[in-house]
């Protein structure tokens, strides 16, 4: 095995870890000698011990003189956590290959600073567009201080997400509804619309056959429409979120605070800003955010230019109907001059549907990284 093959299996610890240790990066960790693998790890939890942290503590002694491969330069501050650095220097390790350094300020090449004067051998770079594929988030956040948003659709072959009388129940299969619930635990808040939590009631967690993690649900309600009986505030599986206007009264919100996992955030302005919700969520430690919809909210995203990642299910069936909604809607846009230019990034099939996976191009994304 090759510096490649070992990293390939950090970032594979890293990708395992995926979605669980926000606001911290899912980093995973490799350590090696004389050819053996003799300690591996990953980033678990935020406020735990970091990757390198568990490969060096099942190395043992086997650390000395060894190399160690890490997704993410490590830490050289101390946080919840001792400098990962430090304990990489104190272990005796030869040797440190990293895919990629650490945007963080509080890092930002501190670590491999510390290991080159503490003569640790370091190799930058190794597998980095991979491990910068495995950062996305973490990387996005740490630069714009918003979440990473993905928004998630699902349509007929001829767009539509649902009949004429609005019956949407179920477009797409079961394996693709599945699949779903991987990304609601790998991102730390869920955001719909208020008229999607009147027409279909949803409780917006994550169901799947190991414990996932339940996002922050986040309501966009403008007028405060959201029921009192709505299982996203009686349910308590997760903390809910509420978005309102300036115009909402103290004794509109009373009721849904008693819920102690209810908040309601009333913003200064009469319409829901996209851009203010994303910069509040970035306050309040939301790295990344998965849109279900429905197509207004869709459209505001698509709108403003605030999307990272689309992930479209589309199953093969013809619905058809002028009225049908379709899963983008709101303003658009006047002239194809004007559209955004996607991406695709990867077309795979779950069961009989089909999932396209793809993002704005570089010089649209830029659009709104330096807005």
């Amino acid at each position: 095995m090759n510096d490649e093959d070992y990293m390939r299996y950090a970032l594979q610890l890293a990708q395992g870890v995926s979605g669980q240790t926000s606001p911290n990066p899912p980093v995973g960790a490799v350590v090696v000698k004389d050819g053996a693998i003799v300690g591996i790890g990953a980033h678990l939890k935020a406020g735990e011990a970091h990757a390198e942290v568990h490969a060096l503590q099942m190395a043992g002694e086997n650390a000395q003189g060894a190399t160690i491969y890490v997704t993410l330069e490590p830490c050289a501050h101390y946080g919840r956590t001792p400098p990962c650095a430090d304990l990489i220097v104190e272990k005796g390790v030869k040797r440190a290959v990293i895919a990629v350094a650490d945007p963080n300020e509080k890092v930002a090449g501190q670590g491999i600073q510390k290991l080159r004067e503490a003569n640790v051998n370091v190799d930058l770079g190794v597998l980095h567009k991979e491990a910068e594929v495995v950062n996305a988030v973490f990387f996005h956040y740490t630069q714009t201080k918003t979440p990473f948003v993905t928004v998630k659709a699902a349509v007929s072959l001829d767009g539509k997400t649902a009949t004429v009388t609005g019956d949407s129940k179920w477009i797409t299969g079961e394996k693709a509804r599945h699949d779903v619930h991987h990304y609601r635990h790998r991102h730390d808040g869920i955001l719909i619309g208020v008229n999607t939590v009147i027409a279909d009631n949803p409780k917006l967690t994550t169901r799947l056959s190991h414990t996932g993690k339940n996002p922050v649900r986040i309501i966009l309600d403008t007028k405060l429409r959201t029921p009192l009986d709505a299982n996203i505030i009686t349910d308590n599986e997760a903390l809910t979120w509420i978005f309102t206007g300036k115009h909402v009264t103290e004794k509109e919100m009373a009721p849904f605070l008693k819920k102690p996992w209810v908040d309601v955030i009333q913003l200064e302005e009469e319409q829901i800003d996209v851009d203010t919700v994303l910069d509040i969520l970035g306050e309040r430690k939301i790295m990344s955010v998965l849109v279900e919809g429905g197509a207004e909210v869709n459209g505001s995203f698509l709108k403003k230019l605030r999307m990272n990642q689309l992930v479209m299910y589309m199953a093969p069936k013809l619905i058809g109907g002028i009225d049908a909604p379709t899963s983008f809607m709101g303003e658009g846009f006047r002239l194809i001059s004007e559209v955004p230019e996607l991406t695709i990034k990867q077309v795979e099939m779950i069961g009989e549907d089909m999932k396209v996976t793809a993002e704005p191009r570089k010089e649209v994304s830029d659009v709104y990284r330096n807005n």
